[in-house]
């Protein structure tokens, strides 16, 4: 007997769903600038550990935004 196999079902996205996500990591995304800014020169670990985060942020929207087009 053989078994069929079904390949796992992808979810289904929408074009607002992706806007939304964008909006929501472009906020993010300014509001670590801001934290960045602020904590310039007092705590290096801490901003090294921010700018990490805002350039995998970074990387996001433009595979969200590629994904679009």
């Amino acid at each position: 007997m053989q078994q069929r196999l079904n390949a796992p079902r992808q979810p289904t996205v929408d074009a607002s769903m992706i806007r939304d996500r964008i909006a929501q990591l472009q906020e993010e995304h300014h509001g670590l600038d801001a934290l960045i800014d602020r904590l310039a020169g007092s705590d290096d670990l801490e901003l090294r550990r921010l700018k990490k985060r805002k350039l995998k942020d970074t990387i996001l929207l433009l595979q969200l935004d590629s994904d679009m087009h």
